[in-house]
């Protein structure tokens, strides 16, 4: 079998998009040739390595294994590329980041400052739900991931870089706006809305009353933190979320912070990698412009006392 690497790149946009327009977007070639690369590959296969299903692409078992060996080379191609950058005081290469949809608030802020830094990196940037930045990481199609808490049992590490402080978020009118000292068992009296199962905010909440022998007492289930404010404003009900989400809705008085015992939940972000995957240069540099100058680039927030709403800090 002789396959180019060229040819490797091209599958593995393919696979990843499972769409043909869009690997020829991001290759910057036409349609037409991707369709080529693609059938000579088949042939040289001597299997289909993509079907069609409907309108719809599906990996077969072939193509599943080209893509993983497709995969494995681009990596190691890029990181030999980034390692001789290093050499002549360099850093130079792509990096692969996925963030949970909350870490979307300030992501941007943290890449553009590293961009700034190094110029000659390319970052690719997944923001997706924890469980799919979980399977991405799982299947190296991302070197570091960007979320709430470290998952157990997977064979990962992480490095806390930045607080991450969760408040209980209300409309501004609810009759527990303004008052001090909420006790939690008037708190859980309330409807709550939820983030969808598995997600870092809603573990923390529902910990949060585990520890105090109380029920969530739960309304709807919702995918995004958006959908979420969406809901508080409306009066559906209170929530937890991350104070990097409300920068807006707080400036603006859409919702009210509320000022329950136990609360803001002090956490962190944290920037997540394989346990025994060694690194590439940009990515070792990553992590040491977060350790330095993460938690700067955020605006931090200190809270006031107790009765009042935290306020940040100028």
């Amino acid at each position: 079998m002789h396959l180019t690497f060229r040819q490797l790149q091209v599958f593995e946009a393919v696979a990843r998009h499972l769409n043909y327009t869009r690997a020829a977007e991001e290759l910057f070639m036409t349609q037409p040739a991707v369709s080529g690369h693609m059938r000579q590959m088949e042939e040289i296969a001597g299997l289909p390595l993509i079907e069609q299903v409907g309108k719809r692409l599906f990996l077969t078992e072939a193509g599943e294994e080209v893509q993983k060996a497709a995969l494995e080379m681009i990596n190691r191609a890029e990181d030999l590329e980034m390692r001789l950058a290093d050499l002549v005081g360099m850093v130079r290469g792509r990096l692969g980041l996925a963030v949970t949809t909350t870490a979307k608030y300030f992501a941007p802020h943290l890449l553009g400052a590293f961009s700034r830094r190094y110029p000659e990196v390319d970052v690719r940037l997944e923001v997706s739900n924890r469980e799919t930045v979980l399977e991405r990481l799982a299947a190296n199609r991302d070197e570091l991931a960007i979320m709430g808490r470290v998952p157990q049992g997977m064979g990962v590490t992480g490095t806390a870089f930045m607080p991450n402080p969760l408040v209980v978020v209300a409309p501004p009118d609810h009759p527990l706006a303004g008052a001090s000292r909420i006790a939690p068992e008037r708190f859980a009296e309330e409807t709550f809305l939820l983030r969808e199962p598995g997600s870092g905010t809603r573990l923390a909440m529902e910990q949060f009353f585990a520890d105090r022998g109380l029920s969530l007492k739960g309304g709807m289930e919702l995918g995004s933190n958006e959908t979420i404010k969406q809901g508080v404003m409306a009066g559906l009900g209170l929530s937890v979320l991350s104070l990097h989400t409300l920068r807006l809705e707080r400036a603006t008085g859409k919702v009210a912070v509320l000022d329950v015992n136990g609360f803001p939940l002090q956490r962190h972000w944290y920037a997540v990698h394989l346990k025994e995957k060694r690194l590439s240069v940009v990515a070792d540099n990553f992590l040491a412009f977060l350790a330095e100058e993460g938690a700067g680039l955020i605006e931090p927030v200190v809270f006031g006392e107790a009765g009042s709403e935290p306020k940040e800090q100028r």
